[in-house]
Formats: structure tokens, C-alpha cells, sequence
């Protein structure tokens, strides 16, 4: 239960950075080091207020225990830089990293059934979890994550090698070529994620969002997940709801 989670991210973060700071002379390594692990650890915040609070965690409490004097004032930029390094300012108005738990796709293939050769969309494909997930239901499907923050691009392609991962916008890409688009953003992406879809994909093909529904359509399906999420699929030519 909140805020256990970011008590224990902010607990790991000094226990990293007591075990590298020794003396003044590591005491830069450390605090970059810890601000890093932070960073990480907040992926898994359910919110994004709940994420900014995890990452920003330990460079606070850093400063306010003054352990940070000996460090040059300008080296507490770095949260700042790394914050932006990961997500880009263009991102913030999608879902800056929306991480999708392992066993939350679990049983798609038996919903969606697709060719086994099928072309397949991660939307905003992260640190490559949904790309796990996806691969799990179609191990022989032609998976393509498309990201735009580098660092978590650099993470998607190195864990999933089994997918072409690339770096960009995905409301550029041309979305024509896939059978099943997968989104997990925010409710202010779903106006948009329909306009495109309804332009774009050929008529059968699946648009799946994690959580957020499109207040316009008529979903084919929702799937309750065992997380507590829900799944609405949509299917090309898309339905309004009555």
C-alpha cells in the first residue's frame, strides 16, 4: 500500500549510495549512482505524481541531510538531466513510462486470435514489457516496438531481441501493416489513439488499450485482468457506442 512503495525505493536508494560513498572523493558517484536506481525504480509507480515522488525521493532527502556540501552545485542538475534523458519533454503528453505487468496479457491469443505470422504494434513500447507479454501469446508473430525515449528504447531492444525495436514517434508510423495495436497510455491519448486507428487500420485488425477506454466506441471485448486492470479490444471498422 501507498507510500510503502516509494518508502522502500528511497531505503534502496541510500543503502546503494552508503555502499559506494567513501569519503568526499565518492561521494559524486554515489549520489549519481542512487539518483539512477530511483530513477528506475520509479517505472513501477502507478501514477504519474507517484512516479515524480520515487525519483525525486532521494535527491531530497540527500540535500536535506547535508551530506551533499561537499559537491558542486551544479552536479544537482544531473536529477533534472537524467529525468529528461528518460523522458523526453515531447513524451509527457503520452504516458511517460506505463510499465505493463508480467501476466497481464496472459490468455490474448485465445481472445485475439491472429495468424500465426501476424504483424504486431507496441505503441509505445517502454523498457519492453508489453513486448514480453506479447511474444509469450505469439511466439511466432512479427513484433514491432516503436519508443521515443532512447534510454528506454536502448533497454527495449536489448531485452527483446526476438522483436525490431525502433526509436520514434509512434503516431507517425504508419499503423496500415498490423493486425493488433497494443497501447497502455493515458485517457487524454484515447481521442487521438481513435482517430488514427479508425484512419489507418484495415478492417479486422485490433486495437487493444490497457485500462483506458475510448468513451466513443463499443469495445468487442473487455477482459478483466487478474491485477485488477481491464483490457478493451476493439476491432477495425470500429463501432460506436450506442
Amino acid at each position: 500500500m501507498w507510500p510503502l512503495p516509494a518508502l522502500g525505493a528511497w531505503a534502496a536508494c541510500w543503502l546503494l549510495f552508503l555502499a559506494i560513498a567513501q569519503g568526499d572523493a565518492r561521494l559524486h558517484a554515489a549520489g549519481v549512482a542512487a539518483t539512477l536506481l530511483g530513477a528506475g525504480l520509479a517505472t513501477l509507480g502507478a501514477t504519474a505524481w507517484r512516479r515524480i515522488f520515487i525519483a525525486a525521493g532521494f535527491p531530497l532527502s540527500l540535500v536535506v541531510s547535508g551530506l551533499a556540501a561537499p559537491l558542486p552545485s551544479w552536479s544537482w542538475l544531473l536529477p533534472l538531466a537524467l529525468l529528461v534523458l528518460v523522458y523526453p519533454l515531447r513524451a509527457w503528453r503520452d504516458a511517460p513510462v506505463f510499465p505493463t505487468r508480467r501476466g497481464t496479457l496472459r490468455g490474448l491469443a485465445h481472445d485475439i486470435q491472429l495468424a500465426p505470422d501476424a504483424a504486431i504494434l507496441d505503441a509505445g513500447s517502454g523498457s519492453g514489457a508489453a513486448l514480453l507479454e506479447l511474444h509469450h501469446e505469439y511466439p511466432e508473430a512479427k513484433l514491432t516496438g516503436i519508443e521515443w525515449s532512447w534510454p528506454l528504447w536502448l533497454a527495449s531492444a536489448l531485452r527483446c531481441r526476438f522483436a525490431q525495436v525502433r526509436r520514434g514517434d509512434f503516431w507517425s508510423a504508419d499503423w496500415t501493416p498490423f493486425a493488433l495495436v497494443y497501447l497502455f497510455q493515458r485517457p487524454e491519448s484515447m481521442p487521438r489513439a481513435l482517430a488514427k486507428a479508425a484512419r489507418e487500420l484495415r478492417p479486422g485488425a485490433w486495437l487493444a488499450s490497457l485500462e483506458f477506454e475510448i468513451a466513443a466506441l463499443a469495445p468487442e471485448r473487455v477482459l478483466d485482468r487478474r491485477d485488477g486492470r481491464r483490457l478493451w479490444l476493439y476491432r477495425a471498422p470500429f463501432r460506436p457506442r450506442a
